[in-house]
Parts: C-alpha cells; sequence; structure tokens
C-alpha cells in the first residue's frame, strides 16, 4: 500500500509540474510575440509606412519672365493718357503705331513702303491674328519693327475684367507673337479701343510692358459710308499733318483699312522731312 501511495503521489506531481509548463509557455507566447507585418511582394523593398501620406515634392515653377520683369511707368508731367499710359515718346522724335493687325493683304504693303523709306514703326497685334499669320509676324520682326500687345480678341471691356482674366488675355497674345518668333519683344501694350483701366496698365507694367495712348488719331478706322475712298484718304492726311508735333504717339491701323496705306505713301515723305520717325523700344 505505501509503495503504491508513493507511485500516485509521484505520478500526480509529475503531471502536474507538465502542465505548469504548458501553461508559462502559453503566457510566454502571448506576452512577447508581436503582430507580424503583412508581407511585401516578392522582391519589393520594404520601408516603415510614414505616419502621414506623402506627397511627391514638386518643384515651384519658375517665374514667368513677363510677370517678374517690371518697367516703371514713365508719367511726365501733364502728358500722361488714360490710366496713366503714355501720350508721347518722351524725345522728340514721333512713333507710327499701327493696330489691329497683322493682315495678310495690308500688312505686306505697309512693310513694303516703311522698308522703302527706311523707316521703323510699331505694330500692336492682335492675338488670334498673329496666330492666323505667323508668317506676317516674322515679315514685321524681319524688317526691324517692334511689337505691341492689343489684346487678344480687341476685347473693349478688358480692362474692366478681372485680374486673372487680363493677365490671361495679355499672356495668350504675347505667347501668339512669341510662337511665330520666339525671341520677340514686347514692351508695349495698347487697349483695345483706348480703355485704357489703371488694372490694365498696372498688370501690363508687371509683364514688363508699358501702356501707349496717342497723340494722334486720323481715324483711319471710321470712314463713312458716303465717303468715298479717296476722300478717306485725304482726311487722313490732313489730320495727320494738321495735328503731329515732336513726340508725338501717332495712331492708325493696317488691318482691313486700305485708304490707310495709300495716305501713308504720302505722309511717310512728308513727317520724314520734318521729324525724327522711330519705332518704339
Amino acid at each position: 500500500m505505501i509503495r503504491l501511495s508513493h507511485t500516485r503521489k509521484a505520478f500526480a506531481i509529475s503531471v502536474a509540474l507538465i502542465m505548469m509548463g504548458l501553461v508559462g509557455q502559453a503566457t510566454a507566447a502571448t506576452t512577447t510575440a508581436q503582430p507580424a507585418p503583412s508581407a511585401a511582394p516578392s522582391g519589393a523593398a520594404s520601408a516603415p509606412a510614414p505616419s502621414t501620406p506623402a506627397t511627391p515634392a514638386t518643384p515651384a515653377p519658375k517665374p514667368s519672365k513677363e510677370r517678374t520683369e517690371s518697367v516703371p511707368i514713365v508719367k511726365p508731367k501733364g502728358k500722361t493718357g488714360p490710366a496713366g499710359s503714355l501720350l508721347t515718346t518722351g524725345s522728340k522724335g514721333v512713333a507710327l503705331t499701327f493696330d489691329d493687325g497683322p493682315d495678310p493683304d495690308l500688312t505686306p504693303k505697309l512693310l513694303k513702303l516703311l522698308a522703302k523709306e527706311k523707316v521703323k514703326a510699331t505694330f500692336c497685334l492682335v492675338g488670334t491674328e498673329a496666330r492666323r499669320h505667323p508668317d506676317m509676324v516674322r515679315a514685321i520682326a524681319k524688317g526691324g519693327h517692334s511689337f505691341c500687345n492689343h489684346s487678344w480678341n480687341h476685347d473693349l471691356k478688358l480692362g474692366k475684367r478681372s485680374h486673372h482674366a487680363i493677365r490671361a488675355d495679355l499672356e495668350r497674345t504675347n505667347a501668339a507673337i512669341r510662337a511665330a518668333v520666339p525671341d520677340a519683344k514686347i514692351r508695349y501694350m495698347r487697349a483695345p479701343g483706348g480703355n485704357f483701366t489703371p488694372a490694365l496698365v498696372k498688370i501690363s507694367a508687371e509683364m514688363g510692358m508699358h501702356s501707349i495712348y496717342w497723340k494722334v488719331d486720323p481715324r483711319d478706322w471710321d470712314q463713312k459710308e458716303t465717303e468715298s475712298d479717296n476722300s478717306h484718304r485725304d482726311k487722313i492726311i490732313r489730320s495727320v499733318k494738321r495735328n503731329t508735333h515732336p513726340g508725338a504717339i501717332v495712331l492708325s491701323h493696317d488691318y482691313a483699312q486700305p485708304a490707310t496705306i495709300e495716305a501713308y505713301r504720302e505722309l511717310i515723305p512728308w513727317l520724314r522731312k520734318r521729324f525724327q520717325l522711330v519705332a518704339l523700344t
């Protein structure tokens, strides 16, 4: 009996020790094991996930040359136009300016006349026309003439639009000119209809462009239905001769104005004898 009792007792102790060992292993596994991360695809490099979503670094766009090169607007006392635009050249030179082109029929005739007389002029181009006739834009540049921004589509209310809309319009026009002449220098802007506003002048200056008005306007664009081409041409000639003085900026149009081209056949020799004709630069 004693031997049996000792045997049972030893067996009971062995069972107890085995159970205690199993419980200990389970506890250790519970307290030390960590959840395994999701397995990365085979061959992929593993990296700790960032605490916040990563945003790819995008380099800041380089500032547009037009946005950063600011040209101060010269405002001689008593010689400024609407919103501080320029009325005169600032010298004794007289500047001939031609708006609304290029015109595929008339601009070549005007360029030929200017070349013959060795005169440089300033062409205020409409963006849509510059886009349609890049060959004419290149011809203007080849002749050594100056460029002026005259808006994208001659929007008479451009100056009253938002700053964003004004800038976009002017940038689009400059882009059309530079699509034909990549290195074109566009230092001037003329508001359609002369409708300058402080916002339009300010934004143009921020883009590196002076705003130019005019001192002489022969109204070559205003031909009455009852007025013959010859009468209209003579009216243009009289107006320019009567009103041009040293420093004047003369406004005319090379778009859809054949009488203007004919008028300047007489006007350019007359003007050259009396004034220094200059391109705005």
